[in-house]
């Protein structure tokens, strides 16, 4: 079904509902959410469902952080971006990221397809973190880094649910998404925010909302890395945020990253846990 579904006129549809303010209509969803999804709102900062105006408002919003402590804090840690779940986690093998079963992607095409951009993590590390409606949706540092680049790459909506991944070839690459390249002291590393159906915008604390002209090119920035107008980022600050759920996969070279013994395939995560020490 989802071949034939008009993906993107559906998520603009569904987009502009969740930014509009409908009153009534707006809690009553949110509250159908909250029951569909068994959400935890006593994390939430703001715990009653009235205090949000807007379906965004409640989506993106902000737990207490005495919830979501830093326990990666060694400088050698770590630490998961986003609440959600392990969908995958390894070698990158040849320029080729393991999607499921049968299937894996071109690392060149998922950060947008210049080679010079992926030639730093050719034979590295991957990990692919799937986030369900429940969760926290925002994303935040897993180590330090300096922002060098950001891509936004045009592409389908397809879910990115544990069955679509298993079913359809190249998803990741294929599906709109957002790069966000960083240099750290060990090199450099990416993080790829990955758009799906109903998502309806990707931002990024530096540039809010991605919002490129539409079409079929893909758009770069580029940002100074010295000076007072580098954009530096500590581990476990906010660095963006889904509106409706999605993926985040997590790109390092060779010989940075040892992934910790517990993950695999449907493992739990929480923000600001330790995601794996650094390999020296």
């Amino acid at each position: 079904m989802q071949h034939w579904l008009p993906k993107h006129a559906v998520s603009r549809l569904v987009g502009k509902f969740a930014a509009a303010r409908a009153g009534w209509f707006t809690q009553l969803f949110i509250r159908w959410f909250i029951r569909q999804y068994k959400i935890d709102m006593s994390e939430a900062i703001h715990e009653d469902p009235k205090a949000f105006k807007t379906f965004n408002e409640f989506f993106t919003r902000y737990l207490k952080p005495e919830l979501r402590p830093l326990t990666a804090a060694d400088d050698n840690q770590f630490a998961h971006p986003v609440d959600g779940a392990i969908s995958q986690l390894g070698d990158i093998e040849e320029g080729r990221v393991f999607q499921a079963k049968g299937h894996d992607y071109s690392l060149t095409e998922l950060l947008g397809g210049d080679p010079r951009d992926a030639h730093a993590f050719r034979d590295g590390d991957f990990a692919t973190i799937y986030l369900a409606p429940k969760d926290y949706h925002r994303i935040h540092m897993p180590c330090d880094g300096v922002l060098k680049k950001m891509i936004y790459v045009p592409g389908d909506l397809y879910s990115v649910n544990p069955l679509t991944v298993a079913n359809v070839p190249n998803l990741f690459a294929r599906n709109e998404r957002v790069v966000a390249i960083f240099e750290a002291d060990f090199g450099q590393f990416a993080m790829v925010l990955v758009g799906a159906t109903i998502v309806a915008s990707i931002g990024t604390v530096w540039s809010e909302t991605v919002t490129p002209p539409r079409g079929s090119d893909v758009h770069t920035w580029e940002y100074p890395t010295a000076g007072d107008q580098a954009l530096r980022l500590k581990k476990g600050e906010e660095m963006g945020h889904f509106k409706l759920g999605s993926t985040v996969i997590l790109v390092f070279p060779d010989d940075v990253i040892d992934f910790a013994d517990e993950l695999k395939p449907g493992t739990v995560t929480r923000m600001g846990t330790v995601l794996g020490e650094r390999d020296d």
